[in-house]
C-alpha cells in the first residue's frame, strides 16, 4: 500500500491522535536542516498496532535526505510497512526510551549502514515535565571508512547530538516552528554557533562570506555580533523566549542577510543557539521591484478611474444644458456606462490582485437603477454569489449587467402598465469555469417578434457585443417559465482564451 502524503499514512496505519500528528508535522517541516547536520537521511517511523504475531509494525510517515551527503535510499519509502523484526533498532528505541545506535541492512538495499534512533517525545505544555512517545526518528547513512571528519562536520555532528537531545525531551520541534519556505535559509547557506552568552563559537565559511557582504570583516571568533557592529536583535530574542526568532540582517549598500535565530534547549534552560544565514539581497530586491509594480499598477487604475470620473462629470454638465430630451437621455446613458467602468477601476486601484468581486460591482449598479425608477416601484434581490472575476471579464460585465438593469427598468415596467409588485431578481453562480448570470423581471414581457438581431437599439447592441465577442459567451433573452416576465441568461467563461469556447446552443 503507498500513500502520497505523510497525513495520508498517519490516519490509514499510524496510532496517532491531531495533537501528535501536527508535532510530527511540525518536526517534518524542520527536519531539513537535521537531515543536513547528520549528513544522513532521516525517516520517520510511526505505530502502526501489533501484527498476528504480537510484534510491534511500523508506518514511515516521512522522508528526508540531506543536501550536504550523498543519498541512501534511492526510492520513496512514505508509507512503507515494516516489523519489529525487520527494524529491530526502531523497535528497541521504541520500548527503551532512549537513543539506540547499531548497524542494520539499509531499507531497500542490501548494503549495510550506521543507523541511530532517537525517540520522539510530545510534550502538551513546553514547561511540563511529562511526556508521551509518538515515533521514532531513524538516522541512517553508509558506513565511511578511513576518513577523519574536519572542523565543520565535527561541528555539525555535534550540533545534531544536541538538537536529537531535544526531540528525545519533546523540546524540538517548536510549538510555533514556521513552515519552511523558498527563502528560509538552510544548513548550507552559513551556520553560525553561539554559546550560552551569545558569543560566536563556530562560524561556517558560508557565514564568515555572509558576514564579509554585511560589511564584517573582524575574526567573529568569541565575538557577539552587536559587538562586531550587527544588529543582534533576533539572537536576543531566540535566548529571552527560548522559541526560534528569525529576522533580516542589513548591511552596506542594499546587502540583506537573512538569519534564522534557532535556541539550544537542555530541559528548557537556553544552553546556546544554532543560526542559519543566507543571503538574499537578490530576493529582497525582487520584492521591491514587485512591490513598486504593484504601486504603479494601483496607480494608474487609480488616475484611469478619477480620468472616467472627469468624464462622467463632463458629460452630466452636458446633458444639463440640453433641451431636447432624446440627446439628454443618451448622454445620461453615456455617463452610466462610464460609471460603470470607473467602478472596475476603483476596487482595482485598492487591491494588488487583478480579479474583482462581482458582487461589489453588482451592488452599485442595482442602487443606480433603482435610483433610475421614476414611475411605481421596483424591488431588486440578488441571489448567489460570483465570487471574483478577473479585470477584463469584470469591466465588461459591469456595462453588461448595467444595460440590463436599466432595460428592466424602462421596458418590463412602462408608466401605462398596472404591475403589482414589481420586481427584478439577479441570479448569480460562479463553478470556477464558467460565470452564470440570470436577470428575471415579471413585467410586461418580451415582443412577439422579438430578437436580439432585429432589435438594434444602442443597449442591446453594447449588450450582444460584449457578451458574445468580448467575452465569448452565449446570450440568450426568452419569456419567464411562468409567463409573466422576462428572463435573460448569459454564460460567460471565466478564463478567457485567444479563441473563444464555443457554447452549447450558441448562435
Amino acid at each position: 500500500m503507498t500513500f502520497t502524503t505523510p497525513t495520508d499514512a498517519a490516519l490509514a496505519l499510524a496510532d496517532l491522535g491531531s495533537e501528535q500528528l501536527r508535532h510530527l508535522q511540525r518536526l517534518m517541516a524542520a527536519w531539513g536542516m537535521l537531515a543536513d547536520l547528520c549528513f544522513s537521511d532521516l525517516l520517520l517511523f510511526a505505530s502502526a498496532g501489533l501484527s498476528d504475531s504480537g510484534s510491534r509494525r511500523w508506518v514511515v510517515l516521512g522522508q528526508m535526505r540531506p543536501t550536504s551527503a550523498r543519498t541512501l535510499h534511492w526510492d520513496d519509502l512514505v508509507g512503507r510497512t515494516t516489523d519489529a523484526l525487520q527494524r529491530p533498532l526502531v523497535d528497541e528505541a521504541w520500548h527503551r526510551g532512549e537513543v539506540v545506535d547499531g548497524e542494520v541492512a539499509g531499507f531497500g538495499t542490501h548494503e549495510p549502514a550506521r543507523v541511530q534512533c532517537i525517540p520522539v517525545r510530545f510534550k502538551t505544555d513546553r514547561r511540563a515535565e511529562h511526556s508521551e512517545m509518538v515515533a521514532v526518528l531513524s538516522r541512517e547513512t553508509e558506513i565511511s571508512v578511513g576518513r577523519t571528519p574536519g572542523d565543520l562536520e565535527r561541528v555539525y555532528a555535534s550540533t545534531f547530538a544536541r538538537l536529537a537531545a531535544m526531540v528525545t525531551r519533546g523540546e524540538f520541534p517548536f510549538a510555533v516552528e514556521e513552515v519552511g519556505h523558498e527563502e528560509a535559509p538552510r544548513v548550507g547557506d552559513g551556520v553560525m554557533l553561539l554559546d550560552r552568552g551569545r558569543r560566536i563559537e563556530y562560524a561556517s565559511p558560508n557565514a564568515v562570506n555572509a558576514l564579509h557582504r554585511l560589511g564584517i570583516h573582524s575574526n567573529p571568533d568569541g565575538m557577539r555580533l552587536d559587538e562586531l557592529g550587527a544588529d543582534e536583535t533576533a539572537m536576543a530574542g531566540a535566548f529571552a523566549t527560548g522559541m526560534p526568532v528569525t529576522a533580516d540582517l542589513s548591511g552596506q549598500g542594499s546587502v540583506t542577510v537573512l538569519t534564522r535565530c534557532i535556541p539550544l534547549l537542555d530541559k528548557a534552560t537556553v544552553t546556546g543557539a544554532l543560526v542559519l544565514m543566507r543571503d538574499v539581497t537578490d530576493i529582497r530586491r525582487r520584492d521591491r521591484l514587485l512591490l513598486d509594480k504593484d504601486t504603479t499598477i494601483r496607480e494608474i487604475h487609480h488616475r484611469v478611474k478619477n480620468n472616467l470620473q472627469t468624464i462622467s462629470s463632463l458629460l452630466r454638465i452636458q446633458s444639463r444644458r440640453l433641451t431636447n430630451p432624446d440627446a439628454r437621455a443618451a448622454l445620461e446613458e453615456a455617463d452610466r456606462r462610464i460609471r460603470s467602468i470607473a467602478l472596475v477601476h476603483e476596487i482595482l486601484s485598492r487591491d494588488v490582485n487583478e480579479t474583482v468581486p462581482l458582487g461589489e460591482i453588482l451592488h452599485w449598479i442595482v442602487r443606480s437603477a433603482q435610483d433610475s425608477v421614476t414611475g411605481h416601484p421596483v424591488d431588486f434581490s440578488v441571489e448567489g454569489d460570483a465570487g471574483a472575476v478577473p479585470a477584463e471579464i469584470a469591466t465588461p460585465m459591469a456595462v453588461v449587467l448595467t444595460e440590463l438593469l436599466q432595460n428592466a427598468v424602462e421596458h418590463a415596467f412602462p408608466e401605462s402598465a398596472d404591475i403589482e409588485d414589481a420586481c427584478v431578481i439577479i441570479e448569480l453562480a460562479n463553478d470556477g469555469d464558467a460565470l452564470e448570470v440570470k436577470v428575471k423581471d415579471n413585467g410586461v414581457g418580451l415582443p412577439e417578434d422579438f430578437s436580439t438581431q432585429k432589435f438594434s437599439s444602442m443597449g442591446m447592441s453594447i449588450i450582444r457585443h460584449l457578451v458574445t465577442t468580448q467575452l465569448g459567451g452565449v446570450l440568450r433573452f426568452h419569456p419567464s417559465p411562468d409567463g409573466r416576465g422576462t428572463e435573460v441568461e448569459l454564460v460567460v467563461p471565466v478564463v478567457l482564451e485567444e479563441d473563444p469556447p464555443v457554447f452549447p446552443g450558441r448562435r
